[in-house]
């Protein structure tokens, strides 16, 4: 849990806003914009490091394709392996394969 608890109305004007393409559904790319605003408007480093355990699952330090596909499936995103590269490879900066803490804040 990142500490919220949003009525129907709020998560469905949030979908609104960070929803670009205008297709009912928030997509990784708009998923990123929305997480980037979210912290900024708290900008707390302790939020943004809960964020990173939610998808780190082994608490390794690192965000691989399978931690990545799995919260992104419970979040109701089904992807296909092409589109976790994908999404792994955008924010892999030192392309290593997976995300660290650096490149998830960026």
């Amino acid at each position: 849990s990142l500490g919220q608890n949003p009525t129907e109305a709020e998560l469905q004007d949030t979908i609104n806003e960070v929803d670009a393409d205008g297709n009912g559904t928030i997509d990784f790319p708009e998923f990123l914009n929305l997480m980037a605003r979210k912290m900024k408007d708290t900008d707390s480093e302790e939020e943004l490091k809960e964020a990173f355990r939610v998808f780190d699952k082994d608490q390794n330090g690192f965000i691989s394709a399978a931690e990545l596909r799995h919260v992104m499936t419970n979040l109701g995103e089904k992807l296909t392996d092409e589109e976790v590269d994908e999404m792994i490879r955008e924010a892999d900066v030192d392309g290593d394969g997976q995300i660290n803490y650096e490149e998830f804040v960026k």
